[in-house]
C-alpha cells in the first residue's frame, strides 16, 4: 500500500501538526508578519485547513466505508475543538490574548476548507490505487 493511502501516515501528520500548533501557541512573541489587517485570520484558516486535510484523510483511509459527509463533520468538529483548546491555552501564555472568537471562527473555517481539500485528495489518491 502506498504511504499516502495509509491512515497511520496521515495520523502521524496530524500529531506533527498539533505539536507545531502547541509550540507556536506557547510562544510569548511571534515573529512579525505582513502588515495586512487581520492577516492572522488567514494564517489560522490555512493552518487549520492543512491539519483538517490530514485529519480527514486519516479518517477516510482508516475506514473506506466512512462517508465523506461523516468524515467532513468529524473534521470540522476536530478543528473546532482544537481551535477552542488553542485559544484557551493562549490565554495562559504571557503577552498572548487567547479566547479570540474570530481566531476560533477562522480555525473552524479552516476545518471546512480542510474537509473539502481532504475529500478531493482522497478521491485523487484512491483513484491511483489501480495504477
Amino acid at each position: 500500500m502506498a504511504l499516502t493511502r495509509n491512515a497511520s501516515f496521515w495520523r502521524a501528520l496530524v500529531i506533527v501538526w498539533f505539536c507545531a500548533l502547541f509550540v507556536v501557541s506557547s510562544l510569548s512573541r511571534l515573529p512579525p508578519g505582513p502588515q495586512i489587517a487581520n492577516f492572522d485570520k488567514i494564517e489560522h484558516t490555512v493552518f487549520y485547513a492543512l491539519g483538517g486535510t490530514c485529519f480527514y484523510l486519516a479518517r477516510r483511509f482508516k475506514n473506506h466505508a466512512l462517508s465523506g459527509i461523516r468524515a467532513s463533520l468529524a473534521t470540522m468538529l476536530f478543528c473546532m475543538a482544537v481551535g477552542a483548546f488553542d485559544e484557551f491555552h493562549q490565554s495562559f501564555v504571557p503577552n498572548r490574548s487567547g479566547n479570540d472568537l474570530f481566531d476560533w471562527l477562522a480555525d473552524t473555517l479552516g476545518g471546512v476548507f480542510g474537509s473539502v481539500a481532504g475529500w478531493i485528495s482522497f478521491h485523487i489518491l484512491a483513484q491511483r490505487r489501480g495504477r
